[in-house]
């Protein structure tokens, strides 16, 4: 009884959300590896399988076989189930498929709830899991609904609801996965409709609703009634902000004079073009024009913006924008000679601080640790395979056209990147290390030259 106690305990919610993701990889590789997933009938190789599963949980968006050329309707609706499960949490799923059969919330569920929710507190935790899951369906629904209205001109009206509905779930999970590749020809993305305002504005929305997190759109939705928005919320939406207008200028600016694709476009188009691909690099992961043309300064813009990634609590990846705000406020105070990082007149904790920077520095070790194995294993480019692999850490999707030509041992190196992008390096520390215990002494400060 104790030793089974005992093993219980050492379940910590770190390990749960890590053995969980892990698990519906599984399951997902082993459906996408069935002959019926095939459009043609021949089964996926295992390697291809697991990629394209990791990828939808991890709702990264790249790919190694196309999605619309290479599945059947079952396959398509796997990943499309993928995206929606890796996109909430499956955690979110069990809690909202629990509440419907009157299930008691257990304070473990609830522990394991507040690390994939990134909440600092338990208080209202169910609650937020309600309004998550309607949220998302709402915005689904109604991004469904307009993505099928403007698709009904170019398709059949019963092919235009279905595009809408997997579009609409995969963009506002931050998947990037299209079924354009049998309309519009393999790989092809929403490249046809880079002059469209209407799809780009319905896509830019999607993905900015789904990259500022679940918190922050119910503190936007109850400000009616409170009048007051939470510091993680006013910071989310003032570097986003920031970064979706200096993004978009500096795209614009960097290929206006030099992209041949760009220069055939309207200015109207330009910006649009440049507006939804500083959107889409932080967590979209689709896109209207072909990356792997761009000029190689826009495309390291692009890498970076993939880096810094979305909010915490999204569908999105990255860093998060909250530690790039930190890690710039930490810059400022220096700077300005001030102890305290203070952010709306709030000042943060140094545990948020050290939290930060030991999640960045995690990151860029992995970043660039798995760019070098990928250059050992890959005869290509170094800045290729740096973006290839951000984009799988950063859970963005955005390609330089190389995943594709992958060998099946960098396909599986890219795949646990996109896998430790989805949970977090610093859950995965978590679920690795054994449990911490408060130190009885401290010992006496030191001090050395830096700089």
């Amino acid at each position: 009884m104790l030793k089974r106690k005992k093993k219980q305990d050492s379940l910590s919610p770190a390990k749960v959300l890590t053995f969980g993701f892990a698990i519906i990889i599984t399951i997902g590789t082993f459906l996408l590896s069935l002959g019926p997933a095939s459009a043609s009938g021949e089964k996926l190789g295992l390697i291809n399988a697991f990629f394209m599963a990791t990828s939808a949980v991890c709702v990264t968006g790249l790919v190694v076989v196309d999605p619309a050329t290479q599945f059947s309707l079952f396959g398509e609706l796997t990943l499309m189930i993928l995206a929606q499960i890796g996109g909430l949490g499956f955690m979110t799923m069990g809690t909202m498929i629990a509440l419907a059969f009157n299930r008691r919330i257990s304070l473990r569920d609830r522990l394991v709830l507040q690390e994939a929710m990134k909440q600092n507190t338990l208080e209202g935790l169910v609650s937020l899991i309600r309004r998550v899951t309607i949220y998302s369906l709402v915005i689904e629904s109604i991004g469904a609904l307009l993505l099928a209205a403007r698709w009904s001109f170019d398709m059949p009206l019963q092919q235009a609801i279905y595009y809408g509905v997997f579009h609409s779930i995969s963009i506002f999970n931050n998947a990037g996965f299209d079924l354009f590749g049998t309309v519009h020809g393999p790989y092809s993305g929403l490249s046809a409709y880079v002059s469209d305002p209407f799809v780009n504005i319905v896509v830019i929305v999607l993905i900015v609703l789904g990259g500022i997190g679940f918190i922050v759109m119910s503190d936007l939705l109850s400000y009616r009634i409170t009048r007051r928005l939470s510091l993680h919320s006013k910071v989310v939406l003032t570097v986003s902000g920031i970064l979706i207008v200096a993004g978009a200028l500096l795209i614009f600016v960097m290929e206006v004079f030099k992209s041949p694709a760009f220069q055939e476009l309207s200015l109207l188009d330009q910006i649009f073009a440049s507006i939804f691909h500083s959107v889409s690099a932080r967590s979209g992961g689709v896109s209207t024009l072909n990356v792997a043309e761009m000029q190689q300064s826009t495309q390291f813009l692009l890498l970076l913006l993939m880096f810094i990634g979305a909010a915490p609590g999204s569908t999105g990846g990255g860093i998060k924008v909250t530690v790039f705000a930190i890690l710039i406020g930490a810059m400022y105070a220096m700077l300005r000679g001030k102890e305290d990082i203070v952010f709306f007149r709030k000042r943060l904790s140094k545990v948020s601080i050290l939290r930060a920077i030991t999640q960045t520095w995690l990151a860029l070790f992995l970043v660039i640790l798995t760019a070098m194995i990928l250059s050992a294993l890959e005869d290509r480019a170094f800045l290729a395979l740096l973006f290839e692999t951000t984009s799988a850490f950063a859970t963005s999707g955005l390609s330089l056209d190389v995943t594709t030509k992958l060998t099946d041992i960098s396909k599986v190196v890219l795949s646990l990147v996109m896998f430790l992008g989805r949970i977090g390096p610093l859950t995965l520390a978590y679920a690795l290390t054994p449990k911490s215990r408060k130190e009885l002494y401290r010992y006496p400060e030191g001090d050395f030259i830096i700089g």
